[in-house]
């Protein structure tokens, strides 16, 4: 076990200068061995060089595009929100209707047939013809963040 004044703290370690004379320990060839491209100064090789041969990396085919990672919004048209008579909308209400797949994802409000009754809508977001036509009808939008999920360590306590 190092002791606490033993430790070498790496701010103050002094670099090991090489090619200083045969003395010196690391002299002549500088730890490179002899000769070869390795023990040449100038260009370093990369990790995936193969010794001029085509390197793997080169010869693997490379797939067209990417794949995004951020799931789309899930669509609910304006005509289902009739349902909702005078209600607060929000993921989870969607969610017990049907309307949508998982409260934990983002929701879209698109514009779709007429909206006849005044609905609260507190959701991730909606086209600013939805947000004219709850308004016009004396309701409310409230753009709200995407719920997260409760692990299940969090949720309940233990049970012993």
């Amino acid at each position: 076990m190092t002791k606490y004044n033993e430790l070498e703290v790496s701010a103050n370690k002094k670099i090991k200068r090489v090619g200083r004379g045969i003395a010196a320990g690391q002299g002549k060839t500088a730890g490179r061995g002899t000769k070869g491209q390795k023990a040449r100064t100038g260009k370093k090789l990369n990790a995936t060089f193969q010794g001029g041969s085509r390197s793997l990396v080169t010869a693997t085919p490379k797939g067209s595009g990417f794949k995004s990672l951020r799931s789309p919004a899930q669509v609910v048209y304006l005509d289902h929100l009739n349902a909702f008579k005078g209600k607060t909308i929000d993921s989870f209400a969607l969610f017990e209707a049907g309307l949508i797949s998982s409260p934990y994802q983002a929701v879209k409000i698109i514009l779709r047939g007429e909206l006849t009754e005044k609905v609260s809508l507190h959701v991730s977001g909606a086209s600013k013809s939805v947000q004219a036509a709850v308004i016009k009808l004396g309701g409310t939008f409230v753009k709200t963040a995407v719920p997260l999920k409760k692990s299940d360590k969090t949720a309940k306590p233990a049970e012993k």
